[in-house]
């Protein structure tokens, strides 16, 4: 007979939920039993699959410098750590670094990133455009006085393999894995006792988690609790190019139009103004944004690029948080089991290490252990005091 009970039901199995999921049971203070709920397990339309699929340090916040430095620490011991009966997940990490350009006028918010990031630990130089143009010839640096390239733990990766093999490990760990979706919420005065499923189950639980990604508002909702947060539409578009690009990291231009090497060619992608980035849930590319708007701007800083041809697109979403751009983290006052980890704004599948095991401390000791993340939790969302989060891709 199917299980009906479990100490922590977690919303949503992608990387953050099964990051949540392997921490959890992994965690020797844990002997409770874990159900991932996940609607869509061929993972097809999660943000996980569709993102550009990159991790840096590179931010101008202290917290999310820190998540992304353990998130890469925890890639590089990816196939030790998540082995399974002897076989040895490859999350195909390149630390191929990124590179954050300023024109004269970003140049102070650069610096001052720069200064916090090396105080933080991160292995950045800041390069001005002389070095710039020597370092990457193929650049254009006419209008630039400045760029801050990470020389190590940042780059691009498998994000589906790296998902995969936090699944995997927490299903043999012990986790439950359920194709359903959650459709209702049971509380009783200040926790929640149990959620159910689209199939009519009913599963009591000691603690719900909230990794649904662009579906999190929908299930706070049933909570009653109202979640800022909206999915924004991002689309991707994989080119190639006649000539070759050397040494070639993740670029990211001061327009906020970004590129990198992708297999014999690149992927690029930039965000639509914002009078046309409107919630949206679809998965329709958006074509005209590239020919329109991407496309020139990566000529006009790669002068390679005019020639270059889209081969390929696709579209995926951010689950934004329109406060500041962070993700919440941690319990709702009202209820006190009902964990969030929702409004990563493009940042989930690189920070999901470091929230998972930021979840499971919360939930297995009832406290942070390893990183302090208190600050992203709910209370500067409902008192008014944001932390912005300069640096978003």
């Amino acid at each position: 007979m199917p299980q009906t009970q479990f100490d922590v039901v977690i919303a949503g199995g992608a990387a953050v939920g099964s990051a949540v999921a392997y921490f959890l049971t992994a965690d020797t203070g844990f002997r409770g039993s874990v159900a991932v709920v996940e609607p869509d397990p061929t993972y097809q339309r999660c943000a996980t699959a569709l993102s550009a699929a990159s991790i840096r340090h590179q931010f101008s916040t202290e917290e999310n410098i820190r998540m992304s430095r353990f998130g890469t620490e925890f890639l590089r011991t990816f196939a030790d750590t998540l082995a399974v009966d002897g076989v040895r997940p490859d999350p195909a990490f390149h630390e191929g670094g990124y590179l954050f350009l300023a024109t004269p006028a970003g140049l102070d918010v650069l610096r001052d990133n720069h200064a916090l990031q090396c105080r933080e630990g991160a292995d950045i130089a800041l390069l001005d455009a002389a070095a710039l143009r020597a370092r990457f010839p193929w650049l254009r640096v006419d209008d630039l006085a400045a760029g801050t390239l990470g020389l190590s733990g940042e780059g691009w990766l498998d994000a589906y393999g790296m998902l995969q093999g936090l699944r995997r490990k927490a299903a043999a760990q012990g986790a439950a894995y359920l194709p359903r979706r959650v459709t209702g919420i049971d509380r009783a005065g200040a926790r929640v006792t149990g959620v159910r499923l689209d199939d009519g189950r009913a599963l009591a639980c000691g603690a719900l988690v909230n990794a649904a990604g662009v579906g999190a508002p929908a299930l706070a909702r049933l909570a009653g609790i109202e979640l800022p947060v909206q999915a924004r539409k991002r689309s991707v578009f994989y080119v190639q190019c006649p000539e070759r690009l050397p040494g070639c990291p993740m670029v990211i231009d001061p327009s906020g139009a970004y590129f990198r090497p992708e297999g014999q060619g690149f992927i690029a992608g930039i965000a639509p103004p914002p009078d046309q980035d409107p919630e949206c849930f679809d998965f329709d590319v958006q074509h005209a944004l590239f020919e329109d708007v991407l496309w020139p701007l990566l000529a006009r800083r790669v002068p390679a690029f005019e020639a270059l041809r889209c081969v390929r697109s696709w579209a995926g979403h951010y689950d934004m948080n329109l406060v500041d751009r962070n993700v919440i983290l941690g319990p709702h006052p009202d209820l006190d089991n009902l964990y969030f980890a929702n409004g990563f704004s493009g940042h989930g599948m690189q920070q999901a290490p470091a929230v998972g095991r930021a979840l499971a401390e919360l939930i297995a000791h009832g406290g942070y252990r390893t990183l302090d993340l208190g600050r992203l939790g709910w209370r500067r969302i409902l008192e008014g005091w944001p932390i912005i989060e300069k640096n978003v891709v």
